[in-house]
């Protein structure tokens, strides 16, 4: 069974940064696309960044040039370095992973405050 273990979740307040990792196993990470979403009550769960295998990143529109997704193979961990937080960014943030079938975390909980 595959598995994603979010971390680094918290409140902050806006302006400020986090960082949220996600560690896979049981998976074949070094060819396995990874990304982030999130979702917020009473919303749908959007694509926030993704990175592929081959290190190819895309982001919503909403993120880019505050967001970077970046992933460590040798640790199986991929990570979302999030600045310039703001409070719409609050969220539930969930891991992913794509190798055939798609694979979620548990998710972790992003509060930026005004």
């Amino acid at each position: 069974q595959v598995q994603l273990v979010e971390s680094g979740g918290g409140l902050v307040q806006a302006g400020g940064s986090l960082r949220l990792s996600c560690a896979a196993s049981r998976i074949n990470f070094r060819v396995a696309a990874m990304g982030w979403y999130r979702q917020a009550p009473g919303k749908q769960r959007e694509l926030v960044a993704r990175i592929s295998s081959g290190g190819t990143t895309g982001y919503a529109d909403s993120v880019k040039g505050r967001f970077t997704i970046l992933r460590d193979n040798a640790k199986n961990t991929v990570y979302l370095q999030m600045n310039s937080l703001k409070p719409e960014d609050t969220s539930v943030y969930y891991c992913t992973a794509l190798l055939g079938e798609q694979y979620w975390g548990q998710g972790t909980q992003v509060t930026v405050s005004s």
